[in-house]
């Protein structure tokens, strides 16, 4: 025998089960408009349909060893809204360049942008830093003040750093420009609040250096590691007025290989001169030096000071200082007089060098200055103010580098 198929039913939104007189369309959207069944099919009709939702109808015959499969099934299959796209993320609107570089950089010929170490996220990877900045004009001090850092990347197996900040000016840079805080150890906030102070600035560096700010993780065993580095021309600062900067740290930057090695600074020092019209004399004065250059083992050197007035025939112009122990910044208050008349003053070059004292052996030389009618910069201004300004004492900081002047030998 044949087993009878079950008709087509559906069940409506308010529960009511109908039988269909035919196919059903997509665009029959009204289930009142087919006949009701008899109440002694309804048991018989919900045993064989679910009823999923309103919207779609799955059949399923339990009475038939062969399933059959309606239109509304049809319906449902067809409505599946095949894979899922992945969704786009705000930051693919936008090209990423390196931290620094102007777009135009990375449309440079067909090369892509080299972005490694960079990160597109300093401000959250590396942290950021608060401090302050002060040139005090009449003292040729820059006062530097390390406030605190939060949210400093972990470079410890703790998951922690042992920071400290190191400063140094740039171009030039050198350990004898270089200052640093005290290190605090396990924490990645830390609070400083201690002020670093560099001595001998004169308003030519302001207009032409840069301070390079770094914070760094300490480690007894193993090399000091970079955490990150903010820089700010000096420029930017107004004498006397003291500015705030709450700065996001930045991945180090390369220094210009282009600089010239030959003017490495060495440190720096306090020249007076004065001519003194009654004796006829030129008083040089040796008053101090800053930040030199640690020559010794122990980080310190022993320094003293040669001047010498050339051209000089008999060569009785040299004069030396006396030699300070054990530091990087000596202070010598010394003057020495070279008997000279005022109209051959145009014609003559002061040369300054500073020198480490050892025993038993040649004394290095740490670094040197030159001032006179073919000097520039703050050297020349300083030799003109001391020509214009007879009788009275002009007082200078210079800046010491590698170069020695002219042929001179210790």
């Amino acid at each position: 025998q044949t087993q009878q198929q079950p008709p087509d039913l559906v069940v409506d939104q308010c529960g009511d089960i109908h039988r269909t007189p035919g196919p059903i369309h997509p665009s029959d959207t009204h289930p009142g408009q087919h006949p009701p069944l008899p109440k002694n099919q309804k048991e018989e009709a919900k045993r064989g349909w679910v009823c999923l939702s309103p919207s779609f109808f799955f059949f399923f015959s339990f009475l038939s060893e062969k399933p059959t499969i309606s239109i509304q099934e049809h319906m449902a299959i067809d409505v599946c809204p095949g894979p899922i796209q992945p969704i786009k993320q705000i930051s693919d609107y936008f090209p990423r360049y390196p931290r620094g570089l102007p777009p135009s950089v990375g449309h440079a010929g067909d090369e892509e942008p080299d972005v490694e170490g960079y990160d597109s996220d300093d401000s959250t990877t590396l942290g950021t830093l608060e401090f302050s900045l002060l040139y005090d004009q009449e003292n040729n001090a820059l006062h530097c003040t390390i406030n605190k850092a939060k949210g400093l990347k972990p470079m410890d197996h703790n998951g922690l750093s042992d920071p400290y900040v190191k400063l140094h000016l740039l171009p030039g840079a050198s350990k004898a420009n270089k200052l640093r805080t005290k290190t605090l150890h396990n924490t990645l906030n830390p609070v400083w609040s201690e002020t670093l102070t560099y001595y001998g600035i004169t308003d030519e560096d302001m207009v032409r250096k840069t301070l390079r700010i770094s914070v760094c993780d300490e480690d007894k065993f193993r090399h000091n590691e970079f955490i990150g580095e903010t820089r700010i021309p000096l420029k930017k600062l107004k004498p006397n007025q003291m500015k705030n900067f709450n700065n996001c740290l930045e991945k180090q930057l390369p220094v210009n290989k282009t600089e010239d090695k030959s003017l490495e600074e060495r440190g720096r020092i306090m020249i007076s001169l004065k001519y003194n019209t009654q004796k006829s004399c030129l008083v040089v004065g040796i008053i101090r030096c800053a930040h030199l250059a640690a020559m010794d083992a122990n980080g310190f050197s022993d320094p003293y000071v040669k001047t010498y007035l050339k051209p000089d025939e008999n060569k009785k112009s040299k004069h030396k200082t006396a030699v300070k122990k054990k530091t990087l910044n000596p202070e010598f208050n010394e003057e020495f007089c070279y008997d000279i008349k005022y109209a051959d003053l145009t014609k003559k070059t002061l040369e300054v060098t500073v020198w480490d004292y050892d025993i038993g052996k040649s004394n290095d030389f740490i670094g040197g200055v030159s001032l006179g009618i073919n000097a520039n910069g703050e050297r020349l201004k300083h030799w003109f103010d001391c020509l214009k300004n007879k009788d009275k004492k002009i007082e200078r900081w210079h800046t010491l580098t590698n170069e020695l002047p002219g042929s001179l030998n210790d």
